[in-house]
């Protein structure tokens, strides 16, 4: 009896160390690994995903910056030109009576008291000149025989002469200029050569060419 039992342990013993013969008998991989390398994609995905949207974002946010920088400056500017130019309206309305000064300056005295009354007109119209200069007022104040510059002057008239075309024959007005601003153009007169026209022929020569004509 004990010999039986003996023989079957070492049957069992055998059967226990056999090892399989088969693929299905070999033990599977382990899914997780599956798992892992499915997950690991998906980082990679969404590492992409992040990186191009934090490239994104900085990109508005250096055109957000530009944009501000580019107002503030546009802005500045804008308060640089309204401090500029603030005078520009009264020094417009200013003009036709400083006008109307110079003319009456430029006229001759009859005697010694209005001789001493343009004197003293002309010491008030100075100060008024250095007061516009202070605020950036220049003239312009063409002279006869200068060319003519549409950029700053107004032709008022037109004359013919025996000269070139496009001189300054008188001048009018003076022009203004608040810095670089044109609020006032020199009005002027200007010149055109005359045409020539061509000589009369003689009356014999008429009669010549009208009698070869009917032949």
């Amino acid at each position: 009896m004990f010999s039986k039992k003996k023989k079957d342990e070492t049957e069992q013993e055998e059967e226990v160390k056999e090892e399989p013969k088969t693929e299905e008998d070999k033990p599977s991989e382990p899914k997780y690994v599956e798992v892992l390398e499915e997950d690991y994609k998906k980082l990679l995905e969404e590492g992409k995903t992040k990186e191009a949207e934090k490239d994104e974002w900085k990109n508005k946010a250096y055109q957000a910056y530009a944009d501000m920088a580019n107002l503030r400056k546009s802005l500045e500017a804008d308060h640089r030109n309204a401090l500029r130019y603030r005078a520009e309206g009264f020094i417009e309305n200013l003009l036709p009576a400083l006008d109307s000064m110079y003319l009456a300056l430029k006229a001759e005295p009859n005697s010694q008291e209005a001789k001493n009354y343009q004197q003293g007109f002309q010491f008030i119209y100075n100060q008024i000149q250095a007061a516009l200069e202070s605020e950036g007022v220049s003239e312009i104040l063409p002279k006869v025989g200068d060319e003519f510059d549409s950029a700053t002057m107004h032709a008022m008239e037109v004359e013919e002469t025996e000269g070139e075309s496009n001189k300054v024959t008188l001048v009018m007005r003076k022009g203004y200029r608040l810095h670089e601003k044109l609020i006032a153009p020199a009005m002027v007169k200007v010149s055109k050569k005359k045409e020539e026209k061509p000589e009369p022929a003689p009356a014999d020569a008429v009669k010549e060419e009208s009698e070869a004509n009917k032949a």
